[in-house]
């Protein structure tokens, strides 16, 4: 028995964003019609940390995986990250293994992924400026997604210090067809300019002002991941149209769906699937929350195998 193991830069390689968007197409289809087996998420907790177990099996297309994600917060003491992740892809034929690969880059790339296909359904095709919050790597991911799927030509970047803004905005200028980024003097200043807002930070209270929503505006909100946290104030909520990844989990994980009582109208995958629409009309504000799921991880997974089975990636290894 063979399994390929590989690492975040062979993940990367494997799996473009286009094609990442594509995945969590098959992804959030089949999950809001029912043709996928989501366990509810196991913890493991140690005396130094926690670890969490995230299974996944999608029917239609066959794929399986178990993303495994350890949380212990004395690592940098150690010299490690706080956050590891790994993802086993297994076969859904046999149940034997057929590849472990780096989860931390395969997570930043599907959850931008989430977001590049709920801007692709619900912002409009005229969409030109994005609002980016956030210099983090999932701020990262979700411009790179956003730009898979509109002609992004600003970016106005908010961020928490100018120096993660300057590095984020010098590392945007080496990208292929790069958008011009202005540093915001405001979250007002950045969110009125902006056919498009990303909402990427750690922040558990507002990062801006939803008064401020030019009408036709898509929000992407990521980083907010507890009951507690409302990174997405409730102005905007209100206003908005709500889509979600999953309506269980965001009632039960996003305080900025929970703490105003939103009003979720439809799953992304609904919209995938043709059941519910996607933007009504020109002035609808759309607001995409994703607090991620595991079906995600089964499918990108098996998106990477498949492309590094082809392109020669990783390295195999005889069990």
């Amino acid at each position: 028995m063979d399994l390929r193991i590989l690492s975040g830069a062979d993940v990367r390689a494997a799996l473009p964003m286009p094609a990442a968007i594509e995945a969590m197409r098959r992804a959030f289809g089949q999950l809001s019609a029912g043709d996928a087996t989501v366990p509810l998420r196991s913890r493991v907790p140690t005396e130094r940390g926690v670890t969490l177990l995230m299974p996944a099996f999608l029917h239609k297309s066959a794929e399986l995986g178990v993303k495994i994600v350890s949380v212990y917060g004395e690592n940098p003491a150690r010299g490690l990250p706080v956050v590891s992740a790994t993802v086993l892809v297994l076969d859904p034929e046999t149940g034997l293994p057929r590849a472990l690969m780096d989860g931390t880059s395969l997570t930043a790339i599907r959850t931008g992924a989430g977001g590049g296909l709920a801007t692709d359904l619900l912002a409009r095709r005229d969409a030109r400026t994005v609002a980016l919050f956030g210099a983090g790597v999932q701020a990262r991911a979700q411009l790179q997604a956003a730009l898979a799927v509109r002609d992004i030509r600003r970016v106005y970047l908010r961020s928490l210090t100018r120096q993660s803004a300057q590095m984020l905005a010098d590392e945007i200028s080496g990208w292929e067809n790069p958008p011009q980024v202005i540093p915001a003097d405001s979250a007002r200043h950045a969110v009125q300019n902006a056919d498009i807002v990303i909402a990427a930070t750690t922040s558990a209270t507002p990062v801006f002002d939803g008064r401020d929503l030019r009408p036709g505006t898509h929000i992407t909100g990521v980083g907010s991941y507890t009951p507690q946290m409302q990174e997405v104030d409730a102005a905007t909520v209100t206003r908005a149209r709500v889509v979600v990844d999953s309506r269980e989990a965001a009632l039960a994980e996003a305080g900025d769906i929970i703490i105003p009582g939103a009003a979720i109208a439809a799953e992304l995958g609904e919209i995938v699937n043709g059941s519910q629409p996607g933007r009504l009309n020109a002035d609808e504000i759309t607001f995409f929350k994703s607090v991620g799921v595991a079906v995600q991880d089964a499918v990108a997974a098996a998106e990477v195998l498949s492309a590094a089975e082809k392109m020669g990636l990783g390295t195999v290894v005889a069990l």
